[in-house]
């Protein structure tokens, strides 16, 4: 830990608590941008009104609202000289901007749009990108991203006046373009074709594809028993994780043993380890583990029941 890191205190748990309005501006931004992430890239094509064009990265960017469509960006002020970028300037002048969203195959030319080229310089240009006339609003969009939104902006909201702080350019989205190409069957994006790019700490990002994606289903219709309904030798338990658990807490009602579960493997554990009830509980816990990370919740539960049981 860098002696120069002005730490509120260390507790117990060997947990650095920093007070962030002791630290620098750039120390701030490291902890706060490598903890808040990843962030998907708002790749924004502004205009000013002399018709310059201007294409930058914000990864301080996320939707708020699906009705009405709002999505907000933050181009900050710089750090190290508390002066404003181009982007923020355009809206400002032209309340307009298309947000193309950011894929793997454009993650190196977006890093290198976001050099700070002068004003009159057109980053489509410089980056090797390719102009799009867009339908409701005058900046163009990129034609290499799989999704642009066309948005008016409808409010800026500056958050401070010193080197590093935010301007929310709050945007309600007028039209979306997405590519035929990471489209279903049912004309809905699917989300293994658009390989987006997100931003990390430093100069760290991260990917999205097919190798790291996994569904988590939400319970918003029927409500799940909960971690304090779950039997206590369950919870307690020293090999199931905290999502092991949660997968478990996650079902409607509290499973009953099916006497017409036949598993093979289930029997042996209990043929084996019957005169061991620790040694059994551990290996059923094992094995309910097992099949939670293949998906199988009902069967976990049916070999977890067994535990309880005994």
């Amino acid at each position: 830990m860098s002696s120069c890191l002005r730490v509120f205190a260390v507790n117990l748990d060997k947990n650095m608590i920093l007070e962030l309005k002791n630290l620098k501006v750039a120390e701030r931004q490291h902890y706060l941008q490598s903890a808040v992430a990843p962030r998907p890239i708002c790749f924004a094509s502004t205009i000013d009104k002399n018709g310059n064009i201007n294409l930058s990265p914000f990864s301080f960017f996320n939707i708020f609202s699906i009705n009405p469509p709002i999505v907000i960006f933050s181009p900050s002020r710089r750090g190290r000289d508390n002066t404003t970028k181009h982007s923020y300037e355009n809206v400002l002048e032209v309340p307009e901007v298309v947000i193309n969203i950011v894929d793997y195959e454009m993650v190196q030319q977006t890093s290198l749009a976001s050099c700070e080229f002068s004003r009159e310089v057109n980053e489509f240009y410089k980056a090797g990108f390719t102009e799009k006339p867009a339908s409701l609003v005058k900046p163009p969009m990129v034609k290499e991203s799989k999704v642009n939104l066309e948005c008016k902006v409808i409010e800026i909201k500056p958050l401070g006046d010193q080197g590093g702080a935010g301007n929310l350019v709050i945007c309600e989205v007028l039209l979306m373009h997405v590519d035929e190409s990471i489209l279903n069957e049912k004309g809905m994006i699917d989300q293994t074709r658009l390989h987006q790019v997100a931003r990390l700490g430093d100069d760290w990002y991260c990917r999205v594809d097919e190798a790291n994606l996994f569904r988590v289903e939400k319970p918003n219709i029927k409500l799940g028993i909960g971690f304090d309904s779950l039997p206590a030798s369950v919870r307690a338990s020293k090999i199931l994780s905290g999502n092991d658990l949660g997968l478990l807490a996650n079902v409607h009602e509290m499973p009953l043993i099916d006497p017409a579960f036949d598993d093979d493997h289930l029997k042996q554990i209990i043929q084996y380890y019957s005169v061991s009830p620790d040694e059994m509980e551990k290996e059923l816990h094992s094995y309910a583990r097992k099949l939670l990370s293949q998906g199988k919740v009902r069967e976990a539960w049916q070999v977890l029941m067994v535990s309880v049981e005994h």
